[in-house]
């Protein structure tokens, strides 16, 4: 895997340390480059090439929302993944509708964290399971607006495993979470996932997701 250049947007030192700690002699991790506040997330970001933001939500000034609002709209190829300790749900929302690619919680393990960038990097979108509710919600609320085209039941021919994938997809898993629990390798649960997506013609996980729930394919 090519090595990513990841940004950490913290206040707190003692946090951003950690975060260094954990991510320096990961094999695909390039440089890691830390900031304090918004405006200093996007001095480095518009100085370097950066491929993964670590945001927090909690900052001082121009608070993590705005922050992944702005980063999003100007560097759109950047992926954020947000650490925080908020799961308010009107927060959740925004940072939803900003495209970030993973919201986790502070509490989270050094090696689920590495897990979860590498999963992200290779296309996966992650939501911790306190916020699941908030982002179904969001999925059924999207429906008027989503022209993903509606039919009802699975008439996509999607295979049995491939519709266990989906549940698990419907419901945040990451590949990695998907093939522990169906107990297949990690490039089989990459190999179902390409193919229901190709099955459901949409681009990403997110509207496979939304799709599933519109037109009722998995429980």
């Amino acid at each position: 895997m090519k090595k990513q250049n990841i940004l950490i947007v913290e206040d707190h030192a003692l946090t951003r340390f950690a975060l260094v700690t954990s991510l320096k002699d990961v094999d695909f991790v390039g440089d890691i480059y830390e900031a304090e506040n918004a405006a200093g997330a996007y001095d480095i970001l518009n100085q370097h090439n950066i491929q993964i933001v670590l945001m927090d939500l909690g900052l001082p000034g121009i608070n993590g929302v705005k922050a992944t609002k702005e980063i999003k709209r100007l560097h759109k190829k950047v992926k954020v993944i947000v650490i925080t300790s908020h799961n308010e749900e009107a927060e959740v929302l925004e940072c939803l509708e900003a495209g970030i690619s993973a919201y986790c919680s502070k509490d989270i393990k050094p090696d689920k964290l590495i897990e979860l960038i590498k999963d992200v990097i290779e296309g996966s979108i992650w939501f911790d399971s306190k916020i699941s509710e908030y982002v179904l919600n969001a999925a059924r609320n999207i429906k008027p607006v989503m022209s993903l085209g509606k039919r009802s039941g699975n008439h996509y021919n999607l295979t049995s495993k491939e519709l266990k994938v989906l549940e698990l997809i419907k419901v945040g898993n990451s590949n990695s979470e998907i093939a522990k629990k169906l107990n297949i390798s990690i490039n089989t649960t990459k190999v179902h996932v390409c193919a229901i997506l190709q099955k459901l013609e949409v681009d990403d996980r997110t509207q496979a997701a939304i799709k599933a729930i519109n037109d009722n394919i998995v429980g």
